[in-house]
């Protein structure tokens, strides 16, 4: 044999290493394997006649195959299984609560003015700002809806709604599910407004109540136009 000189260029220099196979899928690269495995052995035997050929064992090598696909199709459905669990767990943890929106002069809180109880806050802005939901839910109510004009009430899963009122347009319709930073509508001063702004009210047990200490309570100033889920994100 002759000597490979220095200077004759490496044919396996820069070569890669196969990469493993994904781990849901390795039972049928395996498979794959052996089954090729069996055929070449059988035909390196070249036998005359088919008749031959061991039957048990070629029975063998099919039953194995087909045993190992079976394995690597339950691997690859645990898989999927898994994965969605994971991400069903993640929307059940989360508990978001945001601000409708950002930017605004609360011009009027909860109490009684006029001699009347003013069932929320009014956040002042310029008329076609966007606000969003402040939390997960499903839009119980979408358009005109008396003094509040244009209007969309959101019920969440803790049995609590949200009404936001004087809209100039609206972006949901009834029925529909929304996440916490959804867009809804825009702002305006349809109703009982004078000037454009959005009325948030929050409503617990059908009754209403003061807007402040209850998203306070879960992690939304009104007052200082603080969101605790913004500013997780921003630390982490």
């Amino acid at each position: 044999m002759r000597q490979r000189l220095s200077s004759e260029p490496d044919r396996y220099r820069g070569r890669r290493r196969v990469p493993t196979p994904p781990r849901s899928r390795y039972a049928a690269v395996v498979t794959t394997a052996f089954v090729g495995a069996g055929v070449v052995a059988l035909g390196a035997s070249a036998l005359p006649d088919a008749k031959d050929i061991n039957q048990a064992a070629l029975d063998e090598v099919r039953q194995a195959a087909v045993t190992s696909q079976d394995a690597a199709a339950r691997a690859e459905s645990a898989d999927v299984a898994s994965r969605g669990n994971d991400r069903q767990e993640a929307s059940a943890e989360s508990d978001v609560w945001l601000l409708p929106f950002q930017g605004y002069d609360l011009e009027s809180s909860y109490g009684e003015r006029w001699g009347k109880l003013h069932t929320g806050v009014d956040l002042v802005a310029p008329e076609g700002t966007p606000y969003v939901a402040i939390h997960d839910g499903t839009v119980t109510k979408a358009g005109w809806f008396g003094g509040y004009g244009n209007a969309v009430i959101v019920k969440h899963s803790d049995g609590s709604e949200a009404i936001y009122g004087h809209s100039s347009a609206l972006n949901v319709r009834e029925g529909q599910q929304v996440k916490a930073g959804d867009q809804l509508g825009l702002i305006g001063m349809t109703g009982h407004a004078y000037g454009s702004h959005l009325h948030l009210e929050l409503h617990v047990k059908g009754e209403p109540i003061d807007p402040k200490p209850f998203l306070k309570e879960r992690g939304v100033d009104i007052e200082l136009q603080v969101e605790a889920y913004y500013n997780d994100v921003a630390a982490s």
